[in-house]
């Protein structure tokens, strides 16, 4: 596995949620967290002792009214009693021992105030919320002989609903969740338009909309100004380069046009002059791959007829003897790719092959082509019967100017011939990798989309 291959698998592994779900997941809790503990000290702090209190007062007016009545004759207890219902929504009557009574503490809050109130009013006290089905806050209690039922608003002293409860809660929750939404996708905007633009330049493709300079976060405007500033820079580097490798080889090209002219005209003996030209050719040939290495990244891919494609590849060295190529390709199968990129990577490879891959035990490099799809893929396999090349240098193959010459013939190239492949493969959208064959020699695997 090569290091591009290697980066990729990584970046798999390491794939899980996005900067905005990790922070607004955090926010999330912590809102949540919050409003729990906002809502226990409530009512803890707040809630349960005022209805304590109610308790307590409720108490205080029942304890009032049944010393009124006590300390009154017939015609003022009348009065009082009028006033009561009147002025305080207080209803007293009589208590029978035949009366319908549902107890007050539907929840264990209710039932504690019940308690609280049967307490302070002493024994005998009922606390209902129904009596002889009327609904209320009922208290019953005895004056001498006689029992009494007072009547008040059972709001006084009933707790909120638990619905209500639920209302206020999931209510404040999901403005809560709204704003760390907001909230997290303020944060992660620009960290995202970062995020893409660094992808595009690690791809060659220099951001053609630059980042905001203008943002009002100071930390943010500070990276943008200085991410625009190292992309302003590096592509003025590349152009520079390119300019420069485009002068190189315009005044490396024409001496050499000059001295092949020279060699063939002033050098009678035969055999040197094809030495000479054969020097010259090969110096020519090496501008060709620095070229060929510095070539922009962006591809326009379409779909390409493979097995015209490696046909037309194959012609130069069908006329050598010492070269044996098989072909085992479907006529109608197409790839995503640039056809004349794609016929430099088979070149490359055919080239390299031919330098490399001579068999141990007649010299003759022996290449087969094939390939097969593999989940909207195309797997491409050229291999030779080489003598192959050490496990421990197989991943540095692809290496500008590493050349295996330990396990395989002599290198006389420039060591860019791989790194050359994989570059344009990558530009199509693909994958390149060497293996060394089971069965001895080298296989070059190139990985295209199929194109449907």
């Amino acid at each position: 596995m090569n290091a591009h291959q290697q980066e990729a698998t990584d970046t798999q592994t390491r794939r899980g949620l996005s900067l905005f779900w990790r922070t607004f997941i955090l926010l999330g809790l912590l809102i949540l967290g919050s409003t729990v503990a906002w809502l226990q000290l409530f009512r803890t702090q707040e809630y349960e002792p005022r209805i304590l209190r109610n308790a307590h007062q409720i108490a205080t007016v029942v304890n009032l009214t049944r010393s009124a009545l006590i300390h009154t004759d017939a015609i003022a207890r009348v009065s009082l009693l009028k006033d009561l219902a009147d002025e305080e929504d207080v209803k007293l009557v009589m208590r029978e021992p035949d009366d319908q009574i549902r107890p007050f503490g539907e929840s264990a809050l209710e039932t504690r105030l019940a308690n609280a109130l049967e307490e302070r009013l002493g024994p005998g006290t009922v606390v209902a919320s129904s009596v002889n089905q009327e609904t209320g806050l009922w208290v019953g209690f005895r004056i001498e002989r006689d029992s009494y039922w007072l009547q008040m608003d059972p709001d006084r002293l009933r707790p909120m609903d638990n619905s209500t409860w639920l209302v206020w809660l999931g209510l404040a929750m999901a403005l809560s969740m709204t704003g760390a939404a907001l909230l997290a996708g303020l944060i992660n905007r620009p960290l995202k338009k970062l995020s893409l633009a660094a992808s595009q330049l690690r791809e060659g493709q220099f951001p053609t909309q630059p980042l905001d300079e203008e943002v009002s976060t100071h930390e943010i405007r500070e990276v943008n100004v200085g991410f625009n500033r190292m992309a302003e820079r590096l592509a003025k580097v590349e152009q520079e380069r390119r300019l420069m490798l485009a002068g190189i080889s315009h005044d490396l090209r024409t001496p050499l046009a000059r001295l092949r002219l020279e060699t063939e005209l002033s050098v009678p003996d035969a055999t040197a002059q094809e030495a000479m030209a054969a020097d010259i050719a090969q110096l020519d040939d090496i501008i060709d791959k620095f070229l060929d290495y510095a070539r922009p990244d962006h591809t326009d891919l379409t779909p390409v007829l493979l097995a015209a494609v490696v046909s037309r590849c194959i012609t130069p060295f069908k006329s050598q003897s010492r070269m044996k190529i098989e072909v085992d390709l479907p006529e109608d199968l197409q790839v995503l790719a640039d056809a004349v990129e794609l016929g430099r990577v088979i070149s490359n490879l055919l080239e390299n092959a031919r330098r490399y891959g001579q068999s141990v035990s007649d010299g003759i490099t022996r290449v087969r082509i094939e390939a097969q799809v593999q989940d909207l893929a195309v797997l491409l396999r050229l291999s030779d019967q080489g003598p192959g090349v050490p496990q421990q240098n197989l991943q540095h193959l692809t290496e500008p100017f590493f050349r295996g010459n330990e396990a395989r013939t002599s290198a006389t190239g420039s060591g860019l011939g791989l790194a050359i492949v994989e570059r344009a493969v990558q530009r199509m959208g693909g994958s390149f990798a060497v293996a060394n064959h089971s069965g001895g020699g080298l296989t070059a695997l190139i990985k295209l989309k199929q194109a449907l």
